[in-house]
């Protein structure tokens, strides 16, 4: 590993260790269920539904530090790349995989990045719906189909569905205001896509997951 990988690691796990996992573990009352079922190795998609900008350090929070340098989310690069201080942090401290949502290249090209990571065995935090949501409810409906795409090209990659509830009331969508709050955490087993199925019932099916999980938080 050269100096330029082995300097964005030390500062990702500096950034983690003494800023994100004390507050999501202190400032946070996180109710997580189903821990057990986080991967230690990939190619693997945490498919997480998205309320807030929090769900990505909550989720990366639950990772050993020694685990970290395998785990990226995806992020918008039109967002996260956008100037030079905030593209510095998301590189350095989050380890992003930027995401041209925008883009109207083909498939190979608009996923680039995501099958590079993951055949790199990683693992990467994505969120199907895109963007994120008022509420829980919406955030698992009417999800795209990146992540049905990527498990098709790339077979070997699992699929773990993740539903976060409450996040998006300690720091809600167009607010910098962070306001700490009980939330719930729901980590469900792996989710399997068949190799002809169609997508529509694929996402179908990772629709259902969420919303059984949804049933089964305890914060309000």
């Amino acid at each position: 590993m050269n100096f330029k990988l082995n300097f964005k690691y030390f500062i990702k796990i500096i950034f983690f260790m003494f800023f994100v996992k004390p507050v999501v573990f202190i400032a946070l009352g996180l109710n997580i269920r189903g821990r057990l079922n986080l991967p230690k190795e990939g190619p693997v998609i945490i498919a997480a539904n998205h309320t807030s900008h929090l769900d990505a350090l909550v989720l990366m929070s639950l990772f050993p530090l020694a685990d970290l340098h395998k785990v990226r989310p995806v992020a918008a690069a039109d967002y996260f790349m956008k100037n030079k201080w905030i593209a510095w942090f998301s590189v350095y401290c989050l380890d992003i995989i930027p995401f041209n949502r925008f883009d109207a290249a083909s498939k190979s090209t608009l996923f680039k990045t995501c099958y590079e990571a993951l055949d790199k065995d990683q693992i990467i935090i994505l969120f199907p719906k895109g963007t994120r949501s008022s509420n829980a409810q919406d955030s698992i409906s009417k999800l795209k189909r990146g992540v049905f795409h990527l498990v098709k090209d790339r077979p070997k990659t699992k699929i773990i569905p993740v539903l976060l509830h409450g996040l998006g009331k300690s720091l809600p969508k167009g607010t910098a205001l962070f306001v700490p709050f009980n939330c719930d955490v729901m980590i469900d087993n792996i989710l399997v896509i068949k190799p002809n199925e169609d997508a529509h019932l694929s996402i179908k099916r990772l629709e259902d997951r969420y919303q059984a999980l949804l049933e089964m938080c305890v914060t309000s």
